[in-house]
């Protein structure tokens, strides 16, 4: 497994990193969840300090270039991001969020800038043989990340599964490794992450029955305040045609297959 690293130091990194939004429109202020790479994540760069990467970042750095802006990175809990967003926290979120119906209530979303491969179901390897089709998992305790598409495909394709939810990307995966949990369903790219950092893990046939990936986009707070939207797909189009995407997943990877990248997890603050 990758590393963990503990609460307490996470707090003093997001405190020695984080800058709080502000009204300065120099600063592209970025909500995300860095624990789920090749997307979002921490990792010690050449000068030893420890900065955020990913897919999701990199393309996030583009769009502020883009934008004459300076990007600035936050960490929160996922399910938290857009309840943030609407506070006015962050400028945008990206954290390989989709534009669903029920988040078009809480925020807008631009043209989409990356396609994942599909969703995955990974369970334990001596397990793999029982999950040939989706009706395998009847009975079975299926975990999925908080407030994602994903718990939407244990209820709704999993039929007779027990939905899970949980917060912490790597709490899913240690609650299956130590049998909490009989499965797992997480995006694929993430999916393929966990598998490859853990021979006693895989992801299972049943998978190609979940369909193709929904595209992610960039979120902004409902009905666009800040008057963000027009430069951001704008860089956005120029990001596609320069296909320089491919390049941000390439260094993304590299980074998270070398085993440097680190899963820093945040809670949401608690309310009152």
């Amino acid at each position: 497994m990758k590393k963990i690293i503990s609460l307490t130091l996470v707090l003093m990194l997001v405190l020695s990193i984080a800058v709080f939004a502000s009204a300065d429109d120099s600063k592209l202020i970025l909500g995300t969840s860095a624990d789920y790479p090749p997307f979002e994540f921490m990792y010690l760069d050449e000068n030893n300090e420890m900065v955020y990467g990913g897919i999701d970042v990199s393309a996030a750095g583009y769009i502020a270039e883009q934008m004459n802006r300076e990007l600035v990175v936050e960490n929160m809990s996922f399910d938290y991001l857009l309840v943030a967003l609407s506070k006015g926290d962050y400028d945008i979120v990206m954290a390989a969020i989709e534009d669903t119906p029920e988040r078009e209530n809480a925020a807008d979303f631009s043209d989409p800038y990356y396609t994942d491969i599909p969703a995955m179901i990974v369970a334990r390897k001596v397990d793999a043989d029982q999950y040939k089709t989706l009706k395998d998992f009847s009975g079975k305790v299926v975990g999925a990340h908080t407030a994602t598409t994903k718990e939407d495909i244990v209820r709704d394709d999993m039929e007779g599964a027990e939905l899970v939810s949980i917060q912490n990307v790597n709490d899913l995966i240690n609650q299956l490794v130590y049998n909490k949990l009989d499965a797992v369903v997480l995006d694929g790219a993430v999916a393929t992450s966990f598998v490859e950092a853990n021979s006693d893990l895989v992801i299972v046939d049943a998978s190609s029955e979940l369909g193709e990936a929904a595209p992610y986009c960039v979120a902004v707070a409902k009905g666009d305040p800040k008057g963000l939207l027009p430069g951001i797909n704008e860089a956005i189009a120029k990001m596609l045609e320069e296909k320089v995407m491919d390049g941000f997943v390439e260094a993304a990877n590299a980074i998270n297959d070398a085993g440097e990248a680190i899963e820093v997890s945040v809670d949401a603050p608690e309310e009152g």
